[in-house]
């Protein structure tokens, strides 16, 4: 996990949950990233792709996600 560094934007208001498979209608066993500015940069419906880092995941984003991602860092 490398933490704050230059070319970062911390992102806050982010909550991550463990959903368990058959309560509040899950199919699966998932996790839940829920953030204002997650949803403005990963449209509804929209796939990517996830690995797992140390510390923590990486999320690939496709350029229309990227152009609103870089939109947000330029705030």
């Amino acid at each position: 996990m490398s933490g704050p560094g230059e070319g970062k934007k911390l992102l806050k208001r982010v909550k991550v949950y463990i959903h368990e498979k058959g309560k509040s209608g899950a199919s699966v066993t998932h996790l839940d990233i829920e953030s204002p500015d997650i949803a403005k940069i990963i449209k509804e419906n929209e796939i990517t792709f996830v690995k797992g880092k140390s510390g923590g995941i990486f999320i690939a984003l496709k350029k229309p996600m990227i152009e609103r991602a870089e939109k947000i860092i330029k705030k």
